[in-house]
């Protein structure tokens, strides 16, 4: 069957393309206009001459960059904080969602734990209240510092709860039938066949870590202990240049404080830039098509 476009329809489309286009080059300019600034003179940069191409190319701001103690020690902690964070988001979504997944005649009290939850997402106590919490925890200058508190996306949850309730009741009931309990269930099961949102809730809590930068100021008493975005975030609002040598004089003579800043930028988020391609493919896929026949 051969489809026929009337005009309206053409027009449509053609509307499409052009606002997608536009709003693609208003995420990907600022993004190419830091890249090219990083790349280009302290000179030119200073007096304004870049654009979105770099102008007197040079590597002065990356060397500069890469050579800085500092800018490494956050990026490991930054990696710390990825790897503990994402593994304590998943694992608890995980266990929160499948029970809250259930019908109310499994699981009479569902309905008030989910309220618990919502009500977690609309109010919180404030700063104070959870820097103290903190505190008297004892996990105060530390990487669980920034994990515990959000130990548990509620909105990852919630996203995880309806993707569950989503799933054919009848592979679970099966299960059962073959003598399999709740916990080999979920792993054997559900797990599995929930890998597109599984992966789709693990960038968001990857993105969190690797972008969040406030609580690491709050809760870190020392600089050393910084992750990279809190590192940067001093960076760009004050100036991170000392004049104490001969060495950093003659290195400010090649890199002025705006490409400084660039640099640092745009190496702070080439990970996420290099990750998200690889988990975009698991957005549109439903692994669940088919699996149930009749």
């Amino acid at each position: 069957m051969v489809e026929r476009f009337t005009l309206g329809r053409r027009l449509f489309i053609g509307f499409n393309y052009i606002f997608l286009t536009l709003l693609s080059m208003l995420c990907l300019l600022p993004l190419i206009h830091v890249l090219a600034v990083s790349f280009s003179s302290s000179s030119a940069a200073a007096a304004g001459y870049v654009k979105l191409w770099p102008v007197d190319f040079t590597l002065a701001s990356y060397e500069y960059v890469l050579g800085k103690e500092e800018f490494f020690r956050s990026i490991l902690v930054t990696l710390e904080r990825v790897v503990i964070g994402l593994s304590v988001n998943m694992v608890l979504t995980v266990l929160v969602a499948y029970p809250l997944s259930k019908e109310v005649q499994k699981f009479r009290s569902r309905t008030i734990y989910a309220w618990v939850f919502v009500f977690t997402m609309l109010f919180n106590g404030g700063l104070i209240p959870l820097y103290m919490t903190v505190k008297y925890t004892g996990i105060l200058d530390s990487v669980w510092a920034l994990v515990l508190p959000g130990a548990l996306p509620v909105f990852n949850m919630i996203l995880l709860l309806n993707f569950f309730r989503g799933l054919p009741k009848e592979l679970e009931e099966a299960a059962f039938i073959d003598g399999a309990g709740h916990w080999t269930t979920l792993w054997k099961i559900y797990v599995p066949l929930s890998m597109p949102a599984l992966a789709t809730i693990a960038l968001f809590a990857m993105v969190f870590h690797w972008n969040s930068w406030f609580d690491g100021l709050i809760f870190m008493n020392s600089p050393t202990h910084y992750p990279l975005q809190s590192y940067l975030q001093t960076v760009v609002i004050a100036k991170n240049f000392s004049i104490n040598n001969l060495e950093v004089i003659q290195a400010l003579q090649k890199v002025d404080d705006r490409t400084f800043r660039a640099a640092q930028i745009f190496l702070g988020s080439l990970p996420i830039l290099l990750v998200y391609p690889f988990l975009q493919r698991f957005f549109m896929k439903g692994i669940v098509l088919g699996s149930v026949k009749g």
